[in-house]
């Protein structure tokens, strides 16, 4: 996987935050000149369950956490510098076990 960005140049920044599961879960929406968007955000210790509509990519910036994707029964560990891809209407459980993973989910055409 090639290296991670370490920031982004030319973007817009929504200062509300998207907090969910009463604050375990917070990220920030970055919006790209060409109409792109990611999230960049902060994954505290336990396990979550999110839907999604638009197919996803999430690359683990820092720390690690386990992922089963709906529909299968494995579950796969990723550590910083790697990603996983969620389908559109789909949906993930992430767990992290110690500490703050930190991720970037980039929504996929």
């Amino acid at each position: 996987m090639a290296s991670l960005p370490s920031q982004f140049a030319g973007v817009t920044v929504v200062t509300k935050a998207n907090v969910y599961f009463d604050g375990k879960v917070v990220s920030h929406t970055v919006l790209f000149a060409d109409g792109s968007k990611k999230t960049l955000g902060l994954i505290y210790a336990g396990s979550y369950h999110f839907g999604t509509d638009a197919a996803e990519r999430m690359e683990i910036v820092a720390g690690s956490c386990k992922v089963t994707l709906d529909g299968q029964s494995t579950t796969q560990t990723y550590a910083a510098g790697t990603f996983f891809d969620v389908p559109a209407k789909s949906g993930f459980t992430i767990e992290v076990t110690a500490g703050i993973a930190e991720y970037i989910c980039s929504f996929l055409p």
